[in-house]
């Protein structure tokens, strides 16, 4: 591993700061005095922001280059949690903010995901996107572990929630010093794309199954984060242990995962590694769904070890096809995430009127595309 990927990874590790706007939300509901829906709004402005500017980052990108749009969007972050680091907002200027910030961390997925294959050593772009995976989860799960951290702080705690905003802005200043820092050869378009040459991407079935690939995989990861609580808590388990056996072991086994992929890519090819993946994750939704008892208390983990990777191997392989197309298909698969809102609706549906184990058929057949597409042959799969 270069030491020219550490800016990179780097920036993966602030992406995870967006993550915290879950834990403050409840906090930020009490300080303005707000519904349960209205606080919801942390989290959805930064959702919405990946549907409404994945592609025209992508765009974007390709125009003025990936890591130009890296320092923009630190940029845009920098400000974002510079405004409550400095003052209290009101509810409506911390929306501006937040939505900022949204924006900002979709760019920085458009351009991370594949300037890391320019900073990359050959053959090692797969390894260092889930190695990259891994670390934007210590970055969430780390921003989320300091918005609780900062309120036992002497000087911070007295901000009141406002004090975890300061050391976003020190983490945001330094990925930006430690970007504009790095020197990259970039791999670009011959033509500037627009927004037709991008969605007409979509016209080939290669990049249009991967497209919809990523869709379906965040759709059944948010799905599992999701309803795997509940399934335990139907199977009679109280609630600490359904929270610690469901979510807590399914991100948890993410987290490995991740770890562990960066580390078996150094001997296995990125498609062979997305079959195995696929295979596994599809298993654990289908434990849920029909070993009862037994299959959720699997499930969580055969799951988060089988979604780990799902998302650097395609992200990887769709690129490898295409690299001086990365930004725009970067663009296209980000916008994907929008999985993420719609599938789970889909699952809840399901849930009310079939019940919760029979809702788990819904990230089943999510992994069962997935499956499908990773068995194509070799030759379909890499470049």
């Amino acid at each position: 591993m270069r030491l020219r990927t550490l800016p990179i990874f780097l920036a993966f590790l602030v992406m995870g700061v967006a993550d915290a706007m879950g834990p403050l939300a409840d906090a930020v509901r009490a300080q303005y005095e707000l519904s349960n829906v209205v606080s919801t709004l942390l989290t959805f402005f930064v959702f919405i922001a990946f549907a409404a500017f994945s592609v025209p980052g992508g765009l974007l990108a390709a125009r003025i280059g990936k890591k130009k749009l890296l320092l923009l969007a630190l940029g845009l972050n920098i400000v974002a949690v510079a405004v409550p680091s400095l003052r209290a907002p009101s509810f409506g200027l911390l929306l501006g903010c937040i939505f900022v910030l949204g924006v900002g961390t979709t760019f920085l997925q458009v351009a991370g995901n594949p300037i890391m294959r320019d900073v990359s050593e050959p053959g090692a772009y797969a390894r260092n996107l889930s190695f990259a995976q891994f670390i934007k989860g210590v970055g969430s799960s780390g921003s989320s572990w300091l918005v609780g951290l900062a309120a036992a702080l002497p000087l911070l705690g007295a901000m009141g929630w406002r004090g975890v905003f300061p050391v976003f802005l020190a983490l945001m200043v330094l990925a930006f010093l430690a970007v504009a820092a790095l020197p990259i050869q970039e791999a670009k378009a011959d033509e500037p794309p627009s927004l037709g040459s991008s969605l007409a991407l979509l016209k080939e079935p290669v990049f249009a199954a991967a497209v919809l690939g990523i869709f379906l995989y965040v759709g059944a990861e948010v799905c599992m984060a999701r309803f795997l609580k509940p399934v335990l808590t139907a199977q009679g388990f109280d609630d600490a242990k359904a929270a610690l056996f469901g979510p807590t072991a399914f991100f948890a086994a993410l987290t490995v995962g991740r770890l562990v992929g960066s580390a078996v890519l150094m001997r296995m090819s990125a498609p062979s590694f997305f079959r195995l993946s696929a295979v596994l994750g599809l298993l654990g939704p289908l434990a849920a769904l029909s070993l009862g008892h037994a299959g959720a208390i699997i499930a969580p983990a055969l799951a988060g070890l089988g979604f780990a990777n799902i998302w650097p191997l395609l992200f990887a392989i769709t690129v490898e096809r295409r690299p001086e197309r990365a930004s725009e298909l970067s663009g296209l698969m980000c916008m994907a995430i929008a999985g993420g809102a719609l599938i789970p609706l889909l699952m809840g549906r399901i849930a009310d009127g079939a019940g919760l184990r029979m809702a788990f058929a819904v990230p089943v057949i999510c992994f069962a595309y997935l499956v499908f597409l990773a068995a194509r042959p070799a030759s379909k799969l890499e470049a």
